[in-house]
C-alpha cells in the first residue's frame, strides 16, 4: 500500500494581507524545482522560477505557491505559455503593483530557454533607484 501524502498539488493560490501596504517593497522568491512536460515529446522540462513582485493589498502565501507549482508536474506546456499562465494566475491571486516572473529552463538539445513575463498595475510608477556614493 502506498502511504498517503500529507499534501497534494493544487491550482489554488492563497494570499495574506500585506503588512505594509503603504510602502513599496520587493518580495523575491526562487523556485528551483519547477517541472512540466514538453508538449511535443512528453519528456520532463526542468526550470528555476524567479518571482519578484511589489505587493499591493495581498501577498502570496508560500506553501500554497509550492503546491501550485507542483500542479504543473504532469502538464504539457510550451515554456512561453506556462510562464505567462503562471504570471496571470499570480496577478489574479494578489493583484500586485508589479510582478516579474523569470523562468530559466534547463538545457534541452543544447538550447537554454529563459522566458521573462511582467505585469504592471495601471498607474503604478516605481520609485527611482537610490544611488549611494
Amino acid at each position: 500500500m502506498v502511504p498517503r501524502m500529507p499534501s497534494s498539488p493544487t491550482l489554488v493560490l492563497e494570499t495574506f494581507e500585506n503588512p505594509e501596504p503603504a510602502r513599496d517593497y520587493t518580495i523575491r522568491v526562487r523556485i528551483p524545482e519547477f517541472t512540466c512536460l514538453c508538449p511535443k515529446t512528453g519528456q520532463p522540462d526542468f526550470a528555476t522560477l524567479h518571482l519578484e513582485y511589489v505587493p499591493d493589498r495581498a501577498c502570496i502565501e508560500l506553501k500554497s505557491l509550492k503546491l501550485y507549482v507542483w500542479s504543473y508536474r504532469d502538464v504539457g506546456a510550451f515554456h512561453e505559455a506556462v510562464t505567462n499562465r503562471i504570471l496571470g494566475d499570480l496577478v489574479r491571486a494578489c493583484a500586485p503593483r508589479f510582478l516579474r516572473l523569470t523562468a530559466e529552463f534547463n538545457v534541452r538539445g543544447g538550447i537554454y530557454t529563459t522566458v521573462v513575463a511582467e505585469h504592471r498595475a495601471e498607474g503604478w510608477v516605481p520609485a527611482q533607484p537610490v544611488a549611494l556614493p
